[in-house]
Parts: C-alpha cells; sequence; structure tokens
C-alpha cells in the first residue's frame, strides 16, 4: 500500500501562509576568504510560501538542500550560499512563488588592546537572501552585529555641570568626565548587489569605530582604564552611533546602486535603567548619497 503524501493533501477555504520551514540547522560552512579558506558553524533557516490550496510544506526538502549544499566546494561568500540555497528551494518546491533563506555564524578576529596585547575577539555574521518569482525580485544581504560600548553624552554633560556649580570644580569640556555606560549591539545589513562584493571585517570595522570605544574579551588593567578613558572621551547616544555608522557607509560603498538597501541598528543596554536604548535606519545608498545631514546630535538632552 503505497503511504499518503498527507503534505500534498488538497484543501480548500484555507489562508496562503507567507513563511513555512525550517529554523536553527546547524552545518559546518566553508567560505573563501582573501587569505584562504575559513571554516565557520552556520545556524540556518529556510522558508519558502505555501499556497492555500496545500496542507503542508515538505520540509524535508528543505534539509536535503541544505545538506547537499554543505558538501560541496568552499563557497565564495555566505550570502552567496544564502542565494543558491533559496534558488534550490524554488527548485524543489515547485508550487512556491517565494523563498528566503537565513544564516548565523560565530567569527573570530585577530584584534589588539590599547596597549598592543593580541586577543581573539568575537563577531556574528549574518547573510540572507530572498528569491520572489512574481516580482522578480532575488536578493541577498550581508551583516555583522558587534558588540561595543557607549558612554552617555547627556548624564556626562549634567554631572560636570553639577561638579562646577555646586562643587565649584571647574571641569573642562576637554577632559573625560564621569558618565553612565551601556553595552552597545551594533548590527549592519547591507544588500550585496550581482558582480559585487562586501567584506564582513569591513562591516565590522565600521561598526566598532562608530560605538565609543570596542570591548575586548581580556584586558588587564592598563588596558581597561584605557577604554573607559578612550569611551568617556567619545560619548554616543544610540542615535549617533547609527548615524556615524551610515556615514561610514556611505562613504564606502558609494560605488554600490542608489537602490542597495542597507540597515543599521544600535541597541544599548543601559546600566542606570531597567530597559535599553535603540535606534535604527533603513535606507538606500542612493538615499545616504542625496546629502543627508549626518552631524551627530549635541551632547545634550532635554
Amino acid at each position: 500500500m503505497k503511504p499518503t503524501d498527507v503534505q500534498n493533501i488538497r484543501i480548500s477555504d484555507s489562508f496562503v501562509l507567507t513563511r513555512v520551514g525550517v529554523t536553527g540547522v546547524k552545518k559546518p560552512m566553508s567560505v573563501h576568504r582573501p587569505k584562504g579558506a575559513v571554516t565557520v558553524i552556520a545556524n540556518i533557516d529556510a522558508f519558502v510560501d505555501l499556497p492555500q490550496t496545500l496542507k503542508g510544506s515538505h520540509m524535508s526538502r528543505n534539509i536535503e538542500i541544505i545538506n547537499e549544499a554543505m558538501v560541496q566546494e568552499p563557497v565564495k561568500s555566505l550570502e552567496a550560499m544564502c542565494l543558491k540555497l533559496a534558488h534550490t528551494l524554488l527548485k524543489r518546491h515547485d508550487y512556491a512563488t517565494r523563498s528566503e533563506v537565513m544564516l548565523t555564524a560565530d567569527y573570530f578576529l585577530e584584534r589588539r588592546t590599547p596597549s598592543g596585547r593580541p586577543t581573539l575577539e568575537n563577531y556574528k555574521i549574518m547573510a540572507k537572501a530572498l528569491c520572489d518569482k512574481a516580482q522578480n525580485v532575488y536578493k541577498k544581504m550581508i551583516g555583522v552585529e558587534v558588540i561595543g560600548m557607549t558612554a552617555c553624552p547627556c548624564a556626562q554633560v549634567t554631572a560636570r555641570n553639577i561638579m562646577n556649580e555646586r562643587d565649584n570644580i571647574e571641569v573642562p569640556d576637554n577632559v573625560p568626565f564621569i558618565t553612565h555606560n551601556q553595552r552597545n549591539i551594533v548590527s549592519i545589513m547591507i544588500e550585496v548587489p550581482e558582480n559585487a562584493e562586501i567584506e564582513a571585517d569591513d562591516l565590522i570595522d565600521i561598526a566598532e569605530s562608530s560605538v565609543s570605544s570596542p570591548t575586548y574579551g581580556t584586558l588587564k588593567r592598563g588596558d581597561e582604564a584605557a577604554v573607559v578613558i578612550n569611551a568617556h572621551s567619545n560619548p554616543k547616544f544610540v542615535e549617533d552611533v547609527v548615524r556615524d555608522a551610515l556615514m561610514r557607509i556611505r562613504d564606502k560603498y558609494s560605488y554600490l546602486p542608489d537602490d542597495a538597501l542597507v540597515t543599521v541598528r544600535s541597541t544599548a543596554e543601559e546600566s542606570i535603567h531597567k530597559h535599553c536604548a535603540m535606534a535604527e535606519r533603513s535606507t538606500t545608498i542612493g538615499k545616504l548619497k542625496e546629502g543627508e545631514n549626518f552631524k551627530p546630535l549635541p551632547n545634550t538632552c532635554a
């Protein structure tokens, strides 16, 4: 007796589902890098849409597609792999009109602390691809998530004024001063057009240079002091972080097509509040090049 293909059962009076698939598929992936191939452990989500007439999606096909891709030669980039998977999903799910693949992986870079001590720091790489046959849209994106540090400009100015007026202590504006700090999580996602390449390392550099100070896994006393001094010499709101990152993206990637998508987010895990602060901008390279004002906000708050 032939088993019933339950997923293919036809149904009526139902709804289209926009994303059906698998999440959290972990696989090793070898990626070409300028200095050689790098292996990362990727966490993959893969989806297709489902028409209103079908009971279910054949999710095992998603796993098979991922498994087949992993045994091939090293890929050019994570976003290229996502796009390849998205194309294959549409071929195997012939009822689908849209596919989406998202990938995250831990990534390590050699860094040096303020004193020059070598360290290996952890970052997150993100990649995404979208295929839409109906709209004739085929996009791939690369992104990073970076943990840094910000120092609050508002509390710093207020504390300096209080010390000047109440205690008659003159603290010059150019001297780093007390304020509260945040662990700041910066994420950048940028569309990679066909025949273009964007290095995740460069996006990490942009994110780290946009916070008050980078942070490190291991710091000795002198390095700890240097990080604190550097951060308090460069106080920033989450709004400043996003705007500074956008400015650097605009300058570095002005050669990309005007319709290339960009999203930057800064989330500050507050030290004196029980909530977090967040700022985000989703836009295009063309909009960034139109001459918007990227000057940081003044170091005051209402």
